[in-house]
């Protein structure tokens, strides 16, 4: 059994987070996805809208996920491949090489890392923008 690992914020989950687990689930046979913190998504990316636990549960509600594992860490680690049984790593291509090689430098050391590509016509911030606009 092939255990494939993404990791997500999933804010506003939409059409594009399950294309996203689609693609990454034709990788193995059990798909696992990290759902990351509040705490971590402010730091790295914005101040998420839904909290963790219900980004978790909607995410856990799509038919490609296996399991969901919050506080996932921002930094892929090897122990925490090894803690989870984790035979590869997906991510999507929407990440420079340098943010690539920085958060997930342990599964690509070890071969164990794809990218799929993003979705390009829809994201979370569009959906935040969208909301703005219609006032």
């Amino acid at each position: 059994m092939t255990r494939v690992y993404v990791d997500m914020v999933a804010d506003l989950f939409h059409f594009g987070h399950v294309a996203f687990l689609k693609q990454a689930s034709a990788f193995g046979d059990y798909l696992l996805v990290g759902i990351m913190s509040d705490a971590e998504a402010r730091v790295n990316k914005r101040v998420p809208i839904m909290t963790m636990e219900e980004r978790a549960a909607s995410v856990a509600g799509c038919r490609y996920v296996d399991e969901v594992i919050p506080d996932a860490p921002w930094t892929m680690t090897a122990a925490f491949m090894e803690q989870h049984d984790i035979d590869l790593v997906i991510h999507g291509d929407d990440y420079s090489d340098e943010q690539v090689s920085e958060l997930y430098k342990i599964p690509i050391t070890l071969g164990k890392f794809r990218t799929v590509p993003y979705t390009p016509t829809i994201s979370t911030t569009e959906i935040i923008r969208r909301i703005k606009e219609s006032g």
